[in-house]
């Protein structure tokens, strides 16, 4: 309830001043105010003087008593008969003299407001009636005649448009003749780096002024002073900065100084695009890691993995879809969750309980949906298959009416909406949802926060009579509800519940992804009016301003749809291994037939204690032992299962043997004059086999200490070898990865091994690494031009083929669920992507290649170009741990089960142990 706190935050401030810009009409601007005495009745003996503040706003007058027993004037321009001050002769009549610097204002309507400082519907005042306000200071009577002449001549204007057009060219001119005070800086060291016009959004309000930047400052400073001279930002505070659509146009700017809190600090509107991405570029100097920690890609992530919640998952979708609490027509959307408004007892266990998130409220109901849809059949283009929006400023302000009763009054001309359309009972609005011809909304997101406040009538507000003679007041609950703040809780449980948890990707494709446009849209029954979308209407290429002030205010009434942040199927949260509560459907079908298997739908396949510890403390990892037993680049590292013998393979063209108990080397063989490039152990430990650049695989027995058998399977170097379940996978730079059915020779004999091709996967360019997932079900395969592709290995299909780096894919891997996969390139990049939907959900800068590296679905180990070992918090995207070690380029890495010890080879020639000291 972002701006509510807001709200009552600036109530504390202000709390003697009962003006605010709500009441202003929509698209009204406040320019001045003067102090000055309304005078009734003149001349006659009931006459009366009441002191406060004359405001003049470019579509009214107000006037603001200071005894706030007294009604708030409003009178509406369009309705004045005239404005002038006292004729000379008048003014210097002896009988006169205390209308010096007064104003005769004669108007056919005015409005009262906050009688007794009561919040109500606004009173109407119809009839001729003259005001008189006498100003403090004569000597600004002419200017501020002048200025009213002014714009009731804009007000007088028959066309929207036209006015729009006139009141802006005078709050233009108003800007041009001001600028911002320098004397305002907090420091007078501070450096000026910017200044330019703009305007502070606030819900159904924007308020002009000057916009100052400076190298520690970001400054707003109000055209007219109102609510205070100047809001100041520290821009070392700033945490999070975006770039917003308003009324249509790419001309917003949003400021947040928390990380978590919808609530922002500055919201501003620019004149101009340039402007605001000049101050955009200024502020996001200061913030570290802005673009890697701040991507739909990098939350979805934390939310797959159970870091965030599906509440805070929402919240920054919300934000990065262009949606503000501070933006009525683009307010932070959430669904309805629970389906069951009538039961004592809400059960959450229960599918029955939630409402179906693969679908929008309009295609809840199937008879309303084939009336709806019968009709689309017939409309004309562009079609629309329902009339109204899910999410507008009317719906926001529904919910909000008992919290936010002036924002209500602003929207509606000064009237509540009519009792029975009132936000009455949580079990009428949702039958509502599911049966009105034109309900179609979903929730805000403070059904699902802490303050129940929105639904409790504290502010003892009229809010009108229903039909049955029943006052609104407080918000009828559900019968599983014992309160409000018990609703909210029973609420966020079933936010965060199971069922919600795997299918809450359904509703966020329909929002914010992939089925938000196009065929999908028409698919998925989730069609609204063109003009709803961004890029629907081009603003700049209208140039009738009639119809441009037309277009602008449907879309203010009407609301807008979120920016689409997924252009493929949302993956699904990674869920612990329970009992599955899904309701059947072709989405989850193909989610069970997809190669990654429902075993695997784990949080992490990491039980066992000692790598939960390991992982925790991967920080702790400390350089053992190192020794220098190559001539040229170590390329590959095997350990046998007891640890005491460790292969590496070199371009040096040698597979060597290395005892760690006796610290020497034991063995060395060479196959051929060409470059080893890895090497693995088949299982028994009997058996080492190496790849190599001369085209061929070589298996060489340990027992014997020979070479037992050879493999000349490619027509280009074998670049990388995997081996599983009998099966040998080799990557090659002639384009393929091959898979092997190995039948090993009988043990202490001389027989070979029998090879059969099972399978032959096809690239367009050289292989450089695969790698498999834990359930050897799916393998991933790097290139030389950077393309990542992900293959089903039990039909030898493709799944993906991603253009992932713009250099060598160096190395990959799945995480220990098999959710996602994590590969790094020449081009500085690591990126993370969901193995089920191919999509690329994380992409981590690194000043330096990162050859290799080991990860655990958080956390990542890499070995890096210039020879350090780096911790990664991946999440993050930063470095936790630098540690020093290799002279030259980390080029292979070996981990123990356990995990909790390292070995790397490096282009120093070295291999070094390191041990994790806790």
């Amino acid at each position: 309830m972002a701006f509510i706190r807001k709200r009552r935050l600036e109530r504390e401030l202000y709390s003697k001043e009962r003006f605010s810009l709500l009441l202003l009409n929509l698209e009204e601007y406040y320019f001045e105010q003067h102090t000055a005495n309304h005078i009734k009745n003149k001349g006659c003996r009931d006459e009366r003087k009441f002191r406060g503040s004359l405001k003049i706003c470019s579509k009214s007058i107000i006037f603001e008593p200071d005894d706030n027993i007294q009604p708030i004037i409003k009178i509406p321009l369009r309705d004045c008969i005239s404005i002038k001050a006292p004729e000379d002769n008048e003014a210097k009549n002896p009988f006169t003299q205390d209308t010096s610097g007064g104003i005769s204002v004669v108007c056919n309507q005015v409005f009262l407001i906050k009688e007794r400082n009561i919040i109500a519907p606004y009173k109407t005042v119809r009839g001729r009636t003259e005001h008189l306000f006498q100003l403090d200071v004569a000597g600004k009577l002419g200017d501020v005649v002048q200025t009213l002449h002014q714009l009731y001549r804009a007000s007088c204007l028959d066309k929207m448009g036209d006015q729009a057009a006139m009141i802006t060219a005078i709050l233009q001119s108003r800007l041009a003749r001001t600028s911002f005070d320098k004397n305002r800086f907090q420091s007078i060291s501070e450096t000026l780096h910017m200044e330019c016009k703009a305007e502070m959004v606030t819900p159904l309000v924007t308020n002009p002024g000057h916009v100052c930047v400076t190298d520690a400052n970001l400054y707003f400073q109000p055209l007219n002073g109102y609510p205070k001279p100047v809001v100041q930002i520290t821009l070392q505070n700033v945490r999070r900065i975006y770039k917003r659509r308003h009324g249509l146009m790419p001309l917003g700017l949003e400021v947040f100084c928390t990380e978590n809190d919808l609530c922002s600090d500055i919201y501003l509107k620019f004149y101009n695009y340039q402007d605001r991405d000049e101050l955009y570029f200024l502020i996001a100097t200061y913030i570290e890691n802005h673009i890697t920690e701040h991507t739909a890609e990098s939350y979805m992530l934390q939310w797959q993995r159970g870091h965030i919640s599906n509440y805070q998952y929402l919240l920054h979708l919300n934000n990065l879809a262009d949606r503000s609490c501070n933006d009525l027509s683009q307010y932070p959307v959430f669904p309805w969750i629970i389906a069951d408004y009538s039961s004592s007892e809400l059960d959450l266990t229960k599918p029955e309980t939630f409402r179906d998130l693969s679908k929008p409220i309009g295609a809840l109901n199937k008879e309303r949906l084939d009336r709806l849809l019968t009709r689309y059949q017939e409309m004309p283009e562009p079609k629309f298959m329902y009339g109204s929006h899910y999410s507008s400023p009317g719906y926001v302000l529904f919910y909000l009416v008992r919290v936010a009763p002036e924002y209500m009054l602003c929207l509606q001309n000064g009237k509540f909406d009519h009792a029975d359309r009132t936000f009455n009972s949580l079990a009428e609005t949702w039958k509502n949802c599911l049966d009105g011809a034109t309900d179609f909304k979903e929730l805000i997101p403070e059904f699902y926060e802490n303050d129940s406040s929105f639904l409790v009538n504290s502010l003892k507000l009229d809010l009108g009579k229903r039909q049955g003679g029943k006052m609104v007041d407080n918000v009828e609950l559900p019968p599983w509800a014992s309160g409000p703040d018990d609703f909210l809780w029973k609420s966020r449980e079933a936010l965060e519940s199971q069922y919600v948890s795997e299918h809450l990707h359904e509703w966020i494709d329909i929002i914010f992804g992939y089925k938000q446009k196009g065929s999908e849209a028409v698919a998925a029954q989730n069609v609204f009016h063109p003009l709803t979308y961004e890029g629907g209407v081009d603003l700049n290429s209208i140039m009738d301003p009639n119809e441009k002030v037309a277009l602008l205010t449907q879309i203010l009434e009407f609301g807008q749809t979120p920016k689409q942040l997924f252009t493929i199927p949302h993956p699904r949260r990674i869920m612990p291994k329970l009992k599955s509560l899904s309701r059947t459907s072709s989405h989850n079908v193909s989610i069970t037939e997809s190669p990654v298997s429902p075993n695997e739908e784990s949080f992490e396949d990491l039980t066992e204690e000692s790598i939960t510890l390991a992982w925790n403390n991967i920080t702790k990892l400390k350089l053992d032992e190192q020794y220098k037993i190559h001539k040229e680049a170590i390329t590959g590292i095997a350990v046998t299962c007891n640890g005491s013998s460790v292969f590496t393979t070199s371009q040096d063209s040698t597979l060597k043997m290395f005892s760690k108990e006796s610290k020497t080397i034991q063995r060395s063989v060479s196959f051929s004059n060409m470059a080893l490039s890895s090497c693995l152990i088949l299982p028994g430990d009997t058996t080492v086999v190496c790849s190599s650049w001369d085209n061929h695989i070589y298996f060489y027995s340990i027992a014997f200490g020979r070479q037992q058998d050879i493999l000349m399977g490619h027509d280009d170097a074998v670049s990388k070898i995997c081996w599983r379940d009998g099966r040998l996978y080799s990557a090659s730079w002639d384009s393929t990865v091959k898979v092997w059915h190995c039948a090993p020779g009988e043990t202490l004999s001389s027989k070979k091994h029998h090879f059969e091709l099972l399978a032959e996967l096809e690239h367009e360019v050289s292989v450089n690494t695969i790698n498999l997932n834990a359930a050897n079900t799916i393998l991933v395969s790097g290139t030389k031009e950077g393309t990542i592709s992900v293959w089903d290995v039990t039909t030898a299909t493709a799944l993906h083929q991603l253009p992932c780096h713009s250099g060598t894919v160096l190395d990959a891997a799945f995480s220990p669920d098999s959710r996602h996969l994590l590969s790094t390139g020449e081009d500085c990049c690591f990126k993370v992507i969901d193995v089920q939907t191919g999509m690329v959900i994380s992409s981590v800068t690194t000043d330096e290649p990162q050859r290799c590296f080991k990860w655990d679905g958080n956390t990542i180990l890499s070995g890096s170009q210039s020879g350090e070992l780096l911790i990664w918090d991946l999440l993050g995207g930063k470095v936790t741990e630098r540690l020093k070690g290799h002279t030259g380029a980390v080029m292979s890495m070996w981990m123990n089960e356990q995990c909790n010890s390292v070995i790397t080879g490096g282009e120093d020639k070295q291999i070094i142990f390191w041990k994790l000291q806790y």
